[in-house]
């Protein structure tokens, strides 16, 4: 396992060409195409939001540094200087693709899943799956990125405390803002990854533009009226009934509004 390289934030602007090509931006700030000496090409993710003394940083540095594995995003180097601070990743991609690819990178989101909760010393909840912390390689094998929401959390641990709710709307478990609603655990990464998968074939987002704050219709509500109605889902790219059923069942099991009743990874 590689110790991610510290650089000074002159080194970070003369690898982005002062930050001349943007790659994509969120709430979290701005990644930017960059090249490293040795010719690599890498993505540089640029925070904008900086929470107190870099807590949130320093977690996602740690978080990640502590992984290994093929559907993890493998982290190259960090910036952190005074009020900036930047991350260095392999330059990955998104494209538009066919069901039996989307289908193989689902199951490769689910294995980094499981690595992170039960293949590393600690569990490492993720509490931001969603489709835009899903990079592809050049062989269109998934990597988890984004870890600056993690918490890590002992494997003998059956639930967490948090101060708060964490997430991206559309994809956070409904037990992470309601505690009515059960405890949190590894299961609300697999809500979140179910509702990932659900707008991978799903051809929709996960909630409707436009609903006010109180009202916004979330996947699972709009997965149990179509059922209740015996109605499609509207999966897209997928051809045969055999598949189509794969798909269904993953999407509602993964997006169960109760953590009791989902299943695990395997």
């Amino acid at each position: 396992m590689s110790i991610p390289r510290r650089y000074s934030y002159v080194e970070i602007k003369r690898m982005t060409n002062s930050f001349k090509e943007k790659l994509g931006q969120g709430g979290y700030g701005s990644v930017y195409k960059g090249n490293l000496p040795n010719g690599r090409l890498v993505a540089v993710k640029i925070l904008s939001k900086l929470s107190g003394d870099g807590e949130e940083f320093i977690n996602e540095v740690n978080s990640i540094s502590r992984t290994s594995h093929v559907n993890i995003v493998h982290l190259l180097g960090f910036c952190f200087h005074k009020t900036r601070r930047a991350l260095n990743y392999r330059k990955l991609g998104h494209c538009h693709l066919g069901w039996d690819t989307l289908y193989q990178i689902s199951l490769g989101i689910a294995q980094g899943l499981e690595y992170l909760h039960q293949g590393c010393n600690s569990s490492l909840l993720h509490f931001d799956i969603k489709p835009h912390n899903i990079l592809l390689d050049e062989n269109y094998r998934p990597k988890i990125s984004d870890f600056g929401l993690a918490k890590i959390s002992h494997q003998d641990e059956s639930t967490i405390s948090l101060f708060g709710a964490r997430g991206t709307v559309g994809f956070i478990a409904p037990e992470v803002f309601c505690k009515n609603i059960g405890g949190i655990s590894h299961k609300s990464d697999v809500y979140s990854f179910g509702m990932t998968v659900l707008e991978m074939v799903g051809g929709r987002t996960n909630i409707v533009e436009g609903a006010n704050r109180t009202s916004k219709v979330y996947f699972p509500h709009w997965i149990h009226k179509s059922l209740e109605l015996q109605e499609e889902l509207g999966l897209q790219n997928i051809l045969n009934e055999g598949d189509n059923e794969k798909a269904r069942k993953m999407i509602i099991v993964c997006g169960a509004s109760r953590p009791i009743l989902q299943i695990g990874q395997r």
